[in-house]
């Protein structure tokens, strides 16, 4: 019998994962990754622990919490907070994932005798013909999170099991139910875990390790002031909405320029772009690709973005080129491009650095 560590959150995902695999016959042991508590006591909604609890005793399964505080700060609210500060709009799940989560739990595997680890993430573990491993997504494509797996590595991926990848939410929720979970309707958190509020310039400002980055000018594309902002960590490209200002049109952020600490806005049509150059790459369904090569992929930019036809290109230095075969919409630095084949399992992946007419 197969011992593995699922991860727990007290959300139905991780409870239907751990009761179909001990339905399965494996040797079940939930363990939580304490990560996140507000000053007030708030805990993620990845670390409910009291729920967590409750249904490893329903499911009679050995349960254990784990602090990752200390590394949690470090390795992602930190950076995440200093890459807003900076001007850039970061994915911290997409290294909570690798750098927290799996590294987390293996480990916790490793002391309990476990040959792998588990997780409610609705995306599919496979090892393709080349033999390496990647992910693939999601039956179910409202809820896939294959893009905020597309840096774990080989070896977490060769240890990894996700029963969820060819299942609905729907379907789900009512196998919680007819086991009796409690969680089987609770809701999904639709925000960053720590920012439990959503209010992201405010958990910015309040756990900022510099002084925030003053008010400054709205710019217009031929470089004139038309305005004041209230800060760049306030914004992200691509945003209309509590702007402040009123320009006789509709008016976007285009880019936010940290070195003269101003934003450029103008017209939707300026949103749109052929080409990212992506720094800090990664591979994981192929090994990379080499000098002249022309990798053809479906390339997403953003979590909720519909994967869109490239041509991709590595230079000698390792930045990524992706030229895609239509304009794409906000590519905002400090995010995620995600490569997938025509199969949706995952190639690899960069951080945007910048967009390209």
């Amino acid at each position: 019998m197969k011992r593995v560590i699922v991860g727990m959150s007290g959300g139905v995902d991780s409870a239907v994962t751990a009761y179909l695999l001990k339905l399965a016959g494996y040797d079940v042991i939930g363990v939580t990754l304490r990560t996140w508590q507000s000053a007030d006591g708030t805990e993620s909604r990845c670390c409910e622990i009291t729920d967590a609890r409750n249904i490893a005793d329903q499911l009679d399964i050995p349960y254990y919490a784990v602090n990752c505080l200390t590394e949690f700060r470090e390795q992602i609210t930190a950076p995440f907070v200093e890459a807003y500060l900076s001007g850039k709009t970061p994915n911290p799940c997409i290294l909570c994932n690798r750098n927290i989560k799996w590294q987390g739990l293996l480990a916790f595997a490793d002391m309990q005798g476990a040959d792998c680890a588990a997780t409610g993430h609705y995306a599919e573990v496979l090892r393709l013909q080349n033999g390496r491993y990647t992910v693939r997504q999601a039956a179910h494509s409202a809820k896939d999170q294959s893009y905020m797996l597309c840096r774990l590595t080989q070896e977490q991926l060769r240890r990894t099991v996700m029963p969820l990848g060819k299942l609905t939410k729907q379907e789900v929720r009512q196998i919680a139910e007819q086991a009796g979970l409690p969680v089987a309707h609770k809701r999904d958190s639709q925000e960053i875990c720590f920012v439990t509020d959503g209010h992201y310039a405010d958990f910015i400002a309040e756990h900022a390790e510099r002084e925030l980055p003053p008010d400054g000018d709205f710019k217009n594309q031929s470089g004139e002031t038309v305005g004041r902002h209230q800060g760049i960590y306030r914004y992200t490209v691509g945003q209309r909405r509590g702007l402040g200002i009123a320009l006789g049109a509709p008016a976007y952020v285009q880019k936010i320029c940290a070195d003269t600490n101003s934003i450029v806005l103008g017209a939707e049509t300026g949103l749109y772009h052929r080409a990212v150059l992506c720094s800090d790459v990664s591979f994981m369904g192929i090994a990379g690709i080499s000098g002249g090569e022309v990798l053809r992929a479906n390339v997403k930019i953003r979590y909720r973005h519909a994967p869109q036809a490239a041509s991709v290109t590595l230079s000698p230095k390792g930045t990524m080129r992706i030229l895609f075969d239509q304009p794409v919409r906000a590519a905002a630095p400090g995010q995620t491009a995600v490569l997938y084949d025509d199969n949706a399992c995952v190639l690899g992946c960069g951080t945007i650095v910048c967009a390209e007419s």
